[in-house]
């Protein structure tokens, strides 16, 4: 239920209905505000469109927080600068407000736009944090079988990187047509970077994060994203990697 409730909200219907909502809400409130123009200022008027901006880029949709920037300006033009229902403007000052009501509201929408991305970064690294203390809790309390910590540390880096499934391989041999991601973040294929922010995770390959003892290595967990592309940051990549650190100790410990 959870999962279709995320899927209806990111769907393109929801995307059409705000950027819809973010074009004709504008116009129906400049259209009540003439209504009223002895009464309310320019000012007034113009920080009330604003809300509208600031709702729209609450829906952490960009291109909605510039439809109800612009549509703001266009319409506040229309209903409340002389002349009226003309898109001209005769004053001067009206021209100001109707300048800085549009970049007022594109500046809004980024700031909106900001808080949502670093919000949405520190929930995700307090859920990497989490995983990474769950998996060292395991090790610390003892009496884990490996085979439950193997599973509980693959679904965690299968989570944290965004893939597809995770599976570990035991033995010294490390299978040579797996990329691998390393201690630093970075992932190497045939010797050479991949850019994971611009291409993603390899999808034609396998990543392989290597399980090491001090010198020997103990297996390797092996990562997929054949279905879709995951673009996990820097940052989520070494957390892949610490998690899978903390397999060691206990399938050396047999």
């Amino acid at each position: 239920m959870v999962d279709l409730v995320k899927e209806l909200a990111n769907s393109p219907y929801r995307r059409s209905l705000v950027r819809g909502g973010a074009a004709v809400l504008p116009l129906v409130t400049c259209a009540i505000l003439a209504g009223f123009r002895d009464d309310v200022t320019s000012a007034t008027s113009a920080l009330i469109l604003v809300l509208w901006v600031v709702a729209a880029a609450a829906s952490g949709d960009r291109v909605a927080g510039v439809v109800a920037a612009l549509s703001g300006g266009i319409w506040f033009d229309f209903f409340l600068t002389e002349p009226y229902q003309r898109f001209t403007i005769s004053d001067p000052d009206d021209v100001e407000v109707t300048v800085l009501l549009v970049a007022i509201g594109v500046v809004v929408n980024e700031i909106a736009l900001w808080g949502r991305r670093q919000q949405s970064s520190a929930a995700g690294r307090s859920g990497y944090l989490d995983g990474v203390l769950s998996a060292a809790r395991l090790v610390s309390e003892g009496g884990t079988p490996p085979s439950v910590l193997i599973d509980v540390v693959a679904r965690q880096i299968t989570d944290v990187l965004g893939a597809e499934a995770c599976r570990f391989e035991s033995g010294a041999a490390h299978d040579t047509r797996f990329a691998l991601l390393d201690h630093d973040g970075e992932i190497t294929r045939g010797g050479h970077l991949v850019n994971v922010e611009r291409n993603g995770l390899p999808f034609d390959e396998e990543v392989a994060i290597v399980v090491r003892r001090g010198p020997h290595i103990l297996g390797d967990f092996v990562v997929t994203s054949a279905t879709h592309i995951a673009y996990p940051s820097k940052e989520q990549r070494r957390v892949a990697v610490l998690l899978a650190d903390q397999v060691a100790s206990e399938l050396t410990s047999d």
